[in-house]
């Protein structure tokens, strides 16, 4: 057996997936992006019920009502871990018994896109799960422990979310509500919405794209719907491109944002070269204190 590098060849050569999170304010027409997807090719899980805007659109949908269908589906479309235990979610056992109940998981081939609306309502799933949970009781008064529901929240969470990320094939885009709230300065700032603080804490690290999908003005001043796709970006909306390729505002169409990601005639991202920086250093004080010789 040998060690099993993947050669630079086999990797470029490799079906590689997006995974990312477009963030908004309600009503900005996040669940209206599906309209830029191709219909054939997308899943739609609809954890919302909010399909309203999408109506006419002919894709087809999936529809969990709990958390526990949710980490079905999760481990369904990403496969087992190798790394976990038999009575851990997201194993070998977990795969084998969901494939039992749900077939052959190459069913799932025709999907290219996988389209999650939103994460809002599946922090929310999992938040009312993890409080009937023995951690979510104190073994001590064997009251609720709302502290160990909250830590346990967000364990399931970011479980969930990394298994969807290791989906190398897929593309798999989650949408959640944006708040603007003031910090204890009184600035401006904006925070998904999303129950428990380690999800939105650690959400950015996981996937490749954060994306706030807002109104910024034209040069005439008439407000445009837009994706915010850069980390500097004068409005603090949260983004982050780990391709490279995006610029800070990109067109509101997610279909021919993935385009652009993936495009090979764009160039790939560079080394970055640093300016020199000329600082002058000011010398270091000269201490006018000074010790008398001890005398005995």
């Amino acid at each position: 057996m040998t060690l099993p590098i993947i050669s630079a060849d086999e990797r470029l050569a490799q079906r590689k997936g997006i995974k990312g999170c477009i963030f908004g304010r309600s009503g900005e027409g996040k669940t209206s992006l599906l309209w830029t997807l191709d219909a054939t090719t997308t899943l739609f899980m609809d954890l919302e019920a909010g399909d309203l805007a999408v109506e006419g659109w002919e894709g087809d949908t999936l529809r969990p009502r709990t958390w526990k269908e949710c980490r079905d589906f999760a481990v369904f479309i990403g496969g087992p871990n190798p790394a976990l235990r038999d009575d851990q979610p997201y194993s070998q056992a977990h795969f084998d018994e969901v494939c039992s109940r749900y077939g052959d998981p190459a069913n799932l081939k025709k999907y290219h896109t996988v389209f999650i609306d939103s994460i809002t309502v599946a922090g929310r799933l999992c938040f009312q799960w993890c409080r009937g949970q023995p951690e979510a009781t104190s073994d001590k008064t064997g009251k609720p422990d709302i502290r160990g529901a909250y830590g346990l929240h967000g364990r399931e969470m970011i479980g969930w979310l990394t298994h969807l990320q290791h989906t190398r094939g897929k593309h798999v885009w989650f949408v959640g509500i944006l708040d603007e709230k003031l910090d204890d300065f009184n600035r401006k700032v904006f925070q998904p919405q999303i129950d428990g603080a380690k999800t939105g804490l650690e959400l950015p690290g996981i996937v490749d794209q954060v994306i706030t999908l807002a109104a910024i003005p034209d040069a005439n001043g008439q407000l445009q719907r837009a994706f915010v796709c850069q980390t500097l970006n004068p409005w603090s909306y949260p983004a982050k491109d780990r391709s490279g390729r995006l610029d800070m505002v990109e067109a509101p169409h997610l279909g021919r944002l993935m385009e652009k990601i993936q495009s090979p005639g764009r160039p790939a991202p560079q080394r970055l070269n640093y300016p020199e920086i000329d600082i002058e250093v000011p010398p270091a004080p000269v201490s006018t204190s000074h010790v008398n010789p001890s005398t005995n």
